[in-house]
């Protein structure tokens, strides 16, 4: 007995709750169907409470022309409303699918003779123009400047200036410090962060070219460098000087 009174408590608990099921179909919902090759465009103003739909259709030949039974079930939706066409007055059945943003109507009249579907849209939801972002790519270092840094020659630290000045890839100035100063940057480039350049120097009464890899961070400018031949090469790192 006791289960039983429970039972029944929990069915009038769940009678009286509303149908979490429901779509929400309050708003304004706007479309447009084809009759005998013509559009025809129509505004359903939509009002759902417990179940109940009420609310106009506009753009019939009597308009607004009042819903009627207006139901919501789950994501369907049912009324009927009253129109006239050459000087009759038809009852027009709607049955409607809600899902996100949009209502599915088949539609016609009462006894079938007639029917049509349209699809009608919630313009009471902004429409989201959807835009290509595009792709930022992050800016290439800047090696135009002024950078300083030092290598080890034969364990002396031989310290070097860099003048860098970069147009549209290409790269010139000179670097002091070498035994023919200032010596004149050649073949200077930058390919994203990699900036690559010859200088031609003395040493020991002969000319030396010198070929300059170098990579560019936020720390600065990594050197590789050596001789053309490859006989003799060393690194330095120049930061950049203020």
């Amino acid at each position: 007995m006791r289960n039983a009174l429970r039972l029944l408590g929990l069915f009038a608990f769940l009678a009286v709750l509303p149908n979490a099921q429901a779509a929400d179909v309050t708003g304004t919902w706007k479309g447009a169907f084809d009759f005998q090759g013509t559009s025809v465009p129509l505004t359903f103003h939509l009002t759902a409470t417990g179940g109940t739909v009420t609310g106009t259709v506009e753009g019939l030949p009597n308009t607004p022309t009042e819903i009627h039974d207006g139901k919501v079930d789950g994501d369907s939706v049912t009324f009927w409303i009253s129109t006239e066409y050459e000087g009759n007055t038809y009852k027009i059945v709607y049955k409607g699918k809600v899902s996100e943003g949009q209502i599915e109507f088949s539609f016609g009249t009462e006894d079938g003779a007639w029917g049509a579907t349209m699809t009608v849209k919630n313009s009471d939801v902004p429409a989201v123009k959807k835009t290509d972002v595009p792709t930022v790519k992050p800016a290439a270092p800047d090696a135009t400047g002024n950078w300083k840094g030092a290598f080890d020659f034969q364990g002396t630290s031989v310290p070097l200036t860099f003048h860098l000045t970069v147009a549209a890839g290409a790269l010139t100035g000179t670097v002091e410090g070498l035994p023919t100063t200032p010596a004149e940057i050649h073949d200077g480039k930058v390919d994203g962060d990699t900036v690559t350049f010859s200088v031609t120097t003395d040493y020991q009464g002969n000319p030396v070219k010198l070929v300059y890899k170098g990579k560019i961070s936020a720390d600065g400018i990594k050197f590789e460098f050596g001789t053309e031949d490859g006989s003799w090469g060393t690194e330095l790192t120049a930061t950049k000087a203020i």
